[in-house]
């Protein structure tokens, strides 16, 4: 089957597709949102049904549209919450499933909950093909598959017991299971996918260890009330070189406090990273990336204060180090680490080890269909840094026409593309350059 030409295909159904199309509708522009993982106007982050994930930031700031910026705080402002909490993100789910029923109720939007696996350029346009055999025509592409899964662990020997997919059902599986066996589980990484799966351990029950290891152990601080906002002006950054504006940052942190500075550089956050030559991007992302992560990328206060308090109870443990080796034996893996400065190698053992290291940071490593078919074809190409596609300033898909990506799929060029705050901006825009381009 082959539907009828659209003017738009959007793969990806998250806030970066679900925004897109929205944009879209609002502008009278015909589009097909296609998303084959049954959670389209949520995506992985909003998807979730525990109530320990709440959202990192504030209410205030997490309007879907950049035109109404307190769109979001009016919602749940009617529901009983204020601007200045960290709602629940079910509950941002919620308001963009209301967003894209909006677009689908206006007859612009189309919803397909199918699996795209292939996208090849046609004579007036794009052919995306569905994992059910059938094809969609359209006269431009949007992707906006969001954040994948990470690599594969290069250890663990294929056990079932290692689940590399901290967003998976077998991580979801893990949980209960751990919850009702009190098992030890080794969580290998330390940064938000860590804190998403201690609180839900911590939620369902769970009473064993909790290992988090990571190469400097380092966990995401906490926001505060209290400190004054600090904006700065851009002829005052010392752009260009990541060892001269790390230490400008760790001066202006020590005078007015490492958050108000932190918070400051944010509207120059994808000029600063522009504007480093492709080595400093690469010192910056093999040595100050973790630190700027972890202060950059703030969790919410009652989540900060239940992390230390699990710490503090000898139930969630944090190290620095390597894993060595790991093998199954009977019911229990078998981990070898040594830990960061010392030369012995520990052993311990744990009923399940959860990668939590992140999304995917190479994109010739995916394992998405369609995008490696389209890098196989010369359809798209990598960024210089390898991270996620080529694009340029419109986020239009380099060699491609009529193609745009959206979200994480764009942070070569951009760094900071996974925060609402950044993705509203840029989908207003990719559907403003779409109505150029396109048209109606």
């Amino acid at each position: 089957m082959k539907f009828d030409r659209l003017p738009v295909a959007i793969v990806g159904g998250g806030f970066s597709g679900t925004m897109v199309a929205a944009q879209l509708a609002r502008k009278g522009i015909d589009a097909v949102l296609i998303d084959g993982s049954g959670r389209a106007g949520q995506g992985v982050a909003y998807s979730t049904s525990d109530a320990a994930h709440v959202l990192n930031i504030q209410a205030d700031v997490m309007s879907a549209w950049p035109e109404d910026l307190e769109h979001f705080r009016r919602a749940v402002e009617d529901e009983g919450a204020t601007g200045r909490d960290f709602v629940q993100r079910r509950q941002f789910g919620t308001y963009l499933r209301g967003i894209l029923g909006e677009a689908l109720e206006s007859g612009h939007l189309r919803l397909v909950e199918k699996q795209a696996t292939e996208a090849e350029p046609s004579e007036d346009g794009w052919t995306v093909q569905l994992d059910n055999g059938d094809r969609i025509a359209a006269r431009g592409l949007v992707l906006a598959i969001g954040n994948q899964p990470p690599e594969k662990l290069p250890f663990g020997g294929g056990s079932a017991r290692v689940i590399d997919n901290p967003w998976g059902p077998e991580a979801r599986a893990a949980i209960p299971a751990l919850a009702s066996s009190g098992g030890d589980v080794m969580l290998l990484g330390t940064g938000l996918t860590m804190v998403d799966a201690v609180l839900s351990l911590d939620a369902a029950g769970h009473g064993g260890r909790i290992v988090a290891l990571s190469r400097r152990g380092l966990i995401p601080r906490g926001h505060t009330e209290g400190f004054a906002p600090a904006p700065v002006d851009a002829e005052d950054i010392p752009f260009g070189n990541v060892r001269t504006l790390w230490r400008w940052l760790r001066r202006r942190g020590a005078e007015i406090g490492w958050r108000a500075a932190v918070d400051g550089m944010r509207p120059h956050s994808h000029r600063l990273w522009q504007t480093l030559p492709p080595e400093e991007k690469r010192r910056f992302a093999r040595h100050a990336r973790p630190w700027w992560d972890v202060h950059r990328h703030r969790i919410a206060p009652e989540v900060a204060a239940r992390l230390q308090s699990l710490i503090a109870e000898g139930r969630l443990t944090v190290l620095a180090g390597r894993i060595q080796s790991i093998r199954e034996e009977e019911d229990r893996l078998v981990v070898n680490y040594r830990r960061r400065g010392s030369s012995q190698v520990a052993e311990d053992r744990f009923a399940y080890l959860i990668n939590c290291t992140g999304p995917l940071g190479s994109i010739a490593r995916t394992r998405d269909p369609l995008l490696k078919g389209m890098l196989a074809d010369g359809l798209a190409r990598p960024d210089e840094m390898g991270i996620a596609f080529d694009v340029d300033e419109f986020s239009r898909i380099a060699g491609a026409k009529n193609a745009w990506a959206m979200g994480p799929l764009t942070k070569g060029r951009y760094w900071e593309m996974i925060a609402v705050p950044d993705i509203r901006g840029q989908a207003a825009a990719v559907a403003d350059d779409i109505e150029a381009e396109l048209g109606r």
